[in-house]
């Protein structure tokens, strides 16, 4: 109803929850004077983030996903999901997509979770680019107990793994790159939880730690970081 109702050129995503610096209206509204721009996303931190072991480690993992992946997307015009918690978009681009946003459906029925992402692959759908601005600072609480980030990510995989469908017809006209990113962060969670299992269950049955497994996952992780 608000976007139908507002009247400028941009249109500003914002949670209730986030604090946004005072240059980032600015320094979005500078990268959507493209006109081939449809959305751009700023920097997540976490708001709380010195409140307990747990917030500090969701604040390292925002700045890894904003300034690798995101950063790493938007070198090929391609962010795959333009957070909620700060994102524009452009009104045209958006009035037109909004039929089609209302009503997403998901193997027939009704889905109303992970919205941002669906909204942003809509956008890349429909040729625009989507950019990430990492000067465009927003900070955001986040969850200080495991149960509610545990809830939380288990949602943004389910609209992950969902949207990953949605997508897969457009990343034929994206840069490989894109193909092997999202290939990468689909597959990698499971590869990974496969051989955390499979390590534990060595260690459980025959009382040996495989230092392959480890040697991997650790040589996995330094490669991503």
């Amino acid at each position: 109803a608000a976007i139908r109702r507002s009247s400028g050129d941009f249109v500003l995503s914002v949670d209730s929850d986030t604090t946004l610096a005072s240059d980032v209206i600015t320094k979005l509204a500078v990268k959507m004077r493209d006109s081939m721009v449809g959305a751009a996303m700023g920097q997540l931190t976490a708001y709380n983030r010195s409140d307990t072991w747990l917030t500090r480690l969701i604040d390292m993992e925002y700045w890894l996903a904003c300034n690798e992946e995101r950063a790493a997307q938007g070198r090929f015009g391609a962010v795959m999901c333009c957070c909620g918690p700060c994102a524009m978009y452009r009104r045209s681009c958006l009035l037109s997509l909004l039929d089609q946003y209302e009503t997403q459906l998901f193997r027939g029925k009704p889905s109303d979770f992970g919205e941002d992402r669906h909204l942003t692959i809509l956008m890349l759908k429909a040729g625009f680019r989507t950019e990430y601005v990492p000067g465009a600072v927003a900070a955001t609480v986040v969850p200080d107990k495991m149960g509610p980030y545990l809830r939380q990510q288990l949602r943004w995989a389910r609209s992950t793994f969902r949207d990953t469908m949605l997508a897969r017809g457009l990343l034929r006209g994206l840069d490989r790159y894109l193909t092997l990113d999202v290939m990468g962060e689909n597959l990698g969670p499971l590869l990974l939880g496969i051989a955390v299992v499979t390590a534990l269950g060595e260690l459980l049955f025959s009382h040996t730690v495989n230092w392959w497994t480890v040697l991997a996952i650790v040589t996995m992780t330094i490669i991503r970081s």
